[in-house]
């Protein structure tokens, strides 16, 4: 039995994995999965959310767990699993990037998002500098989230997106080979991705090397379309 971490991307929460959270526990596995500060079910004040108590909640979870852990990042969210990796590294099995951000030592993610020009979500990005956060605008959720997705999903995405903080994503990374370098790293692209692109994720996963590289032929959101597929590949993953 493994333990896996479940972190959700911008603008979401836990529900992102209600269809793959049973399918990995009828196997026989743990899995937490989390609202980050802000988002969700957590009602920490949206302006007030900052990178080093979200990495903090994670590292608090971790250390309440027996055994070592599996962290799973969706899209921005990569780079928590980073710096919880440099924080934690004795206590993570593996890092695994779902179609995420996996930026390396010093840069934030910010420098890579903006990299990524074939992307279609930014123009519909509202920000709030009133809060330190960005709201995304419903008329590109399909479209640059859920393509391959059932129509219910998107409804369910109109009711529980919320803002997403600013301020971790223009944070730079604080990576060592001592720590986060001796994590195993793995990287799951989606081939058909508009939010993070293949391009984008090409480019993260060249520059920063991992054990090994899982293609799945969706878009930004396999927990929703392909969540069987997925846990194979989560539990392959894990077995290694």
């Amino acid at each position: 039995m493994k333990t896996f971490i479940l972190i959700h991307g911008s603008w979401h929460s836990s529900w992102n994995w209600h269809k793959v959270t049973p399918i990995l526990e009828n196997k026989g596995h743990q899995v937490i999965a989390i609202d980050l500060p802000g988002m969700g079910r957590d009602k920490t004040p949206i302006k007030e959310v900052r990178m080093k108590t979200t990495v903090e909640k994670i590292c608090d979870l971790i250390d309440g767990i027996e055994g070592k852990v599996i962290l799973v990042g969706h899209s921005k969210n990569g780079i928590m699993i980073s710096q919880a990796a440099e924080y934690r590294p004795d206590k993570i099995e593996k890092l695994v990037y779902l179609a995420a951000y996996l930026i390396p030592n010093g840069k934030t993610q910010s420098e890579y998002s903006k990299q990524d020009i074939e992307g279609v979500l930014k123009p519909y990005v509202t920000q709030h500098a009133h809060l330190n956060a960005h709201t995304l605008q419903e008329e590109i959720y399909k479209e640059g989230l859920y393509a391959d997705c059932d129509d219910d999903i998107t409804e369910l995405a109109k009711v529980l997106l919320s803002h997403e903080p600013v301020e971790s994503g223009i944070t730079p990374l604080q990576l060592t080979e001592e720590n986060y370098g001796r994590v195993p790293r793995y990287y799951i692209e989606c081939t058909k991705d508009k939010a993070v692109t293949p391009f984008i994720q090409r480019k993260m996963y060249t520059e920063t090397p991992c054990e090994n590289i899982y293609s799945m032929s969706t878009s930004h959101s396999p927990f929703f379309s392909k969540p069987v597929e997925l846990v194979d590949i989560l539990c392959e993953i894990a077995s290694t």
